[in-house]
């Protein structure tokens, strides 16, 4: 009941700052733009749109008329209209596997977003999610933004991301079924290529090598404990990756994520800790062809010097090694100007940690009611436990 009434509140808040906004994206409404302008279709960015996005939500060729209240204040920087857009997603699913069972997921995910410029080369963006799989999520992705430093392709973010963010962003992906191999983590461990808390700098050259760090606690978006500290050790992350846009349809990279994190071992009355260290490295390739196709591999391995199983684990398991792995197709015939697209997803994972193993293969298929308003629909078959998972729904942003 009180993450019912704080959802409301924080709803009905937003509701009242945004009155003045229309039905049409934020950004959108900034600039006066089309959702095609950045997005091909929503949420999937084309170029322009991951420029956008890196130009601290500022776009280089175009100014916001009135963006900025006038306050006679030279040193105040104050957006005139907040800006609040609202994801929508609703799914009906039919699983095969026995217990065969349908489900209504209305809605699968409702979600306020916000973002832009607070001031020159000074942005931010965060959203919040009112319901996720039935559920108050609350905040994941939630920085500020420090742009072009030294008037040079510098950017830091500080607050909350993905880690895979500079890889294949997850939260833009076409498909219901996930990048599951971001998501993999072994036993005990807290640290995968998902969610977390730092800072990124990234660094573009004139010649297409883009080059990006990340410094993160490493245990996810874990709750603040008694003494309001996010981080469960003295440990932190580090990740590095390089990619080079090797012709205008081909673009490679490479990453390497090191950690260490402390592990309790529940079972037993004296708690005993052991440390693990990982490390995750891997390539990543984009091929594209006229705005029609656009192919994206992933792999990734990872190493595991000593993790607890489970919470009742007596005795830890020692170099577990796990390998994983995700190839996209996207194909939109007529480009941007395309109102019905195809997808496909394959994911596998192998791991001496035998529950994370995984294969599954999706097909998906979109068209465009509107710009901001696609119907899905998708079928993933689980190629380890052998059956099937039928969806249709509609995904609108608003």
């Amino acid at each position: 009941m009180k993450k019912v009434t704080i959802t409301l509140i924080l709803f009905f808040s937003f509701m009242a700052l945004a009155e003045t906004i229309m039905a049409i994206p934020a950004f959108g409404r900034k600039y006066k733009l089309s959702c095609q302008t950045c997005h091909s279709p929503f949420p999937r960015l084309k170029a322009y749109g991951d420029d956008f996005a890196g130009n601290g939500f500022q776009l280089s060729d175009k100014e916001a008329p009135r963006y900025f209240m006038e306050t006679g204040d030279q040193e105040l920087s104050l957006i005139r209209d907040f800006p609040l857009a609202v994801r929508l997603d609703a799914h009906a699913t039919y699983q095969t596997n026995k217990p065969e069972q349908g489900d209504l997921k209305t809605p699968y995910l409702l979600k306020l977003m916000s973002g832009g410029a607070l001031a020159k080369d000074i942005a931010y963006y965060f959203y919040f999610y009112l319901s996720e799989r039935g559920e108050v999520a609350g905040v994941e992705d939630a920085y500020i933004m420090f742009n072009n430093l030294f008037g040079e392709d510098l950017d830091i973010y500080l607050g909350q991301f993905q880690v895979s963010d500079p890889l294949f962003k997850r939260e833009l992906r076409l498909t219901l079924e996930d990048y599951s191999v971001y998501k993999t983590k072994p036993g005990l461990s807290s640290s995968n290529l998902a969610y977390d808390r730092g800072m990124m700098i990234t660094y573009g050259s004139d010649i297409g090598t883009d080059i990006i760090f990340e410094w993160i606690n490493g245990n996810g978006l874990r709750e603040a404990d008694d003494n309001k500290l996010y981080d469960k050790d003295n440990f932190k992350n580090f990740m590095l990756r390089i990619s080079q846009e090797a012709a205008d349809f081909l673009r490679v990279g490479f990453f390497a994520y090191y950690g260490k994190e402390k592990q309790l071992n529940s079972a037993s009355p004296l708690a005993q800790y052991i440390d693990n260290d990982f490390l995750m490295v891997g390539p990543d390739i984009t091929l594209s062809y006229k705005d029609m196709f656009e192919l994206n591999l992933q792999y990734v391995k990872r190493t595991d010097n000593s993790i607890y199983r489970n919470e009742m684990s007596t005795v830890a398991d020692n170099d577990i090694e796990t390998k994983g792995a995700m190839a996209e197709l996207l194909y939109t015939p007529d480009g941007d100007q395309s109102k019905w697209y195809a997808a496909g997803l394959f994911n596998w994972i192998e791991s001496d940690y035998t529950e994370l193993k995984y294969r599954s293969a999706t097909a998906h298929a979109g068209y465009l009611l509107r710009r901001n308003m696609r119907l899905v629909g998708e079928y993933t078959y689980n190629l380890e436990e052998n059956f099937g998972l039928m969806s249709i729904g509609i995904v609108t942003a608003f």
